[in-house]
């Protein structure tokens, strides 16, 4: 299925969604821990936050780990690819490959919304793009692309 295929799918059933967002921000303890908000949950579109925290940045104290922002991309970009299931809380998707382009340091809080390129039988292609916040100013901090394995049941 191409986006606009996912996309067209039934809407999400909001038990659905609650139950992802609870997995990550209350139960995954790496993504609880770095205080991972679940924003929008679609089909073939979803969008994560991780707010500033100083825990999160590199030795200069004003900058963000880029391996938060990856991790950010990559989260999103797997997630999405459970929207394209017909039950997104069954089966499973794996990381085959991460591209992340980093652009500019991130400063502020972090956004990564991710959509659908392709999500075929067993291989899925996600679009990622993470933006940071500071001061009402946004910029684009890292572009990639990954592809997933799907466990589809």
């Amino acid at each position: 299925m191409d986006r606009s295929q996912v996309e067209a799918m039934e809407p999400l059933p909001q038990d659905a969604v609650d139950l992802v967002k609870r997995r990550i921000e209350d139960e995954h303890g790496y993504l609880s821990w770095l205080n991972t908000s679940v924003d929008v949950v679609e089909r073939g579109r979803v969008v994560l936050s991780i707010p500033f925290d100083d825990k999160l940045t590199n030795s200069d104290g004003g900058t963000i780990h880029g391996g938060v922002a990856a991790t950010l991309a990559d989260t999103a970009g797997g997630l999405v690819q459970r929207t394209a299931f017909e039950d997104p809380v069954s089966g499973g998707v794996a990381t085959v490959n991460l591209d992340a382009n980093y652009l500019r340091p991130a400063t502020g809080d972090l956004r990564a919304e991710a959509t659908v390129v392709r999500s075929g039988g067993s291989i899925g292609v996600s679009d990622m793009t993470v933006t940071s916040s500071t001061n009402g100013d946004t910029a684009e901090v890292v572009v990639g692309q990954g592809s997933f394995r799907l466990f589809r049941e």
